[in-house]
């Protein structure tokens, strides 16, 4: 028979019957939403026997050991997962220690992650959903997130990058992980605190697991947060800053190519007056890139941003001065952009009678256009250094033909040089560069 959900009890019977303390019970109830008592016209709280049954299961975690915070994150994945902690408590003749009901001793993360991982790979919902039962069982909602689902990602990625995991197997774990994050944000409270941050990615930008976990943990500090998601368009920005009433825009870009974006995006809301904190992958791979945004580094781990968002709310900074891009170079994104369908249509052309792939060469032109494009913007050609790395490696694991980006770069400058003139230097330079010091691949 179903535990009655009819608010009757008053506090004073609740205490009764659980042996909690009122100003216990109500931070509870304020902190962690958990129970969620109806109340009176005149403001008194009115309990459930549902709800009396909650505080006692919530009890009997901490009598296990349990902080009061890990044990409502228990219940939340429990009851996200559609299992009802109380029915399950009943199966076992009362309240069983849930390390001992399950039959398992605390596992490590790695170990945890290491089955998540697993699991995903052999498209196995339940054995990687087990794995995240048992993680968000031990340890804090943050530890799990970053040490298993952002890291667990990060590992299937690699095994992507070294062509032993498609890219089937790195949608299914992605999209795992993402609802996960969704149920997590769902279960958080309402907002306790008046800021409200406004935190999306910047155009072109499609990876949102940082945001989401940044948007998250943001939320269960009691921060309001509006997540605007993947790949944001510039314009009306500031009209959607203006709507929210927000206390700070966050971008985070993983890409060279959307931190050419973000440094765009932010440049306009700074003139603005509107105060922008940034940051992603990309800033971690080339940290010289921090100068060229008009915004607040907030460092190169999720913890360290939540710390430089609080810090940023709480005493407002002096506005950051970027390092701007020099003339040269905004002459040269301008005939680049001018003449880039006039590059493509000519390395058609040629590559119509040479060894490149037509298979591959659009995918080719458009990475290599795109990142050309934002290492100008951004002021140096040098930040493109490591997605070509990052390219002939990628290139060697997929085992593609040998010496085929050295030819294919050497075609692409001779193209660049005829299309772009006396713009050509920086692009050029960093063109021959590249194929004095690629490797025969």
């Amino acid at each position: 028979m179903p535990m009655s959900e009819s608010a009757i009890f008053n506090l004073k019977v609740v205490m009764k019957e659980t042996g909690i303390k009122a100003d216990v019970l109500r931070a509870w109830e304020r902190r962690y939403g958990l129970p969620k008592p109806q109340r009176t016209e005149g403001g008194h709280r009115l309990y459930s026997q549902r709800d009396i049954e909650t505080i006692k299961w919530l009890i009997a975690r901490q009598n296990e050991g349990m902080s009061i915070s890990h044990a409502v994150e228990l219940w939340m994945e429990m009851t996200a997962n559609s299992r009802d902690p109380l029915i399950e408590a009943r199966r076992q003749d009362g309240v069983v220690p849930v390390a001992m009901a399950t039959g398992l001793r605390q596992p490590t993360l790695e170990t945890l992650r290491n089955e998540w991982v697993d699991g995903c790979l052999a498209f196995n919902e339940v054995t990687a959903d087990q794995a995240l039962n048992q993680a968000f069982a031990f340890h804090p909602v943050e530890t799990v997130c970053v040490e298993l689902l952002q890291s667990g990602l990060v590992q299937i990625g690699a095994l992507w990058y070294r062509n032993r995991a498609t890219v089937q197997q790195e949608h299914f774990a992605s999209g795992l992980a993402m609802r996960r994050l969704d149920t997590l944000m769902a279960a958080c409270p309402a907002p306790t605190r008046s800021q409200t941050i406004l935190l999306g990615c910047p155009p072109g930008e499609s990876h949102t697991l940082t945001a989401l976990l940044l948007a998250l943990f943001l939320r269960r500090r009691g921060l309001r947060v509006v997540n605007l998601g993947a790949d944001v368009p510039r314009a009306r920005f500031e009209d959607t800053v203006n709507a929210v009433q927000a206390d700070m825009v966050v971008l985070v870009a993983q890409q060279l190519i959307t931190a050419a974006s973000l440094q765009q995006v932010a440049a306009g809301l700074s003139a603005l007056q509107i105060k922008v904190g940034f940051g992603g992958r990309i800033f971690s791979v080339q940290p010289e890139l921090v100068r060229r945004i008009a915004g607040y580094f907030l460092g190169n781990n999720l913890e360290g941003a939540v710390g430089g968002i609080d810090l940023l709310l709480a005493v407002p900074p002096g506005a950051p001065q970027p390092v701007l891009p020099s003339a040269e170079y905004v002459e040269a994104v301008q005939a680049f952009l001018s003449r880039r369908v006039f590059i493509d249509a000519q390395m058609d052309e040629k590559a119509s009678t040479g060894k490149v792939p037509l298979d591959y060469l659009y995918t080719a032109n458009q990475f290599l256009g795109d990142n050309i494009t934002a290492a100008l913007r951004l002021g140096d050609m040098a930040y493109l250094d490591a997605e070509i790395s990052w390219l002939h490696e990628l290139l060697r694991h997929q085992l593609m033909p040998g010496g085929l980006v050295r030819y294919y770069l050497e075609m692409y400058t001779e193209v660049v040089r005829h299309q772009l003139g006396g713009h050509a230097r920086p692009v050029v330079h960093w063109l021959e560069r590249q194929i004095e010091t690629s490797e025969n691949l």
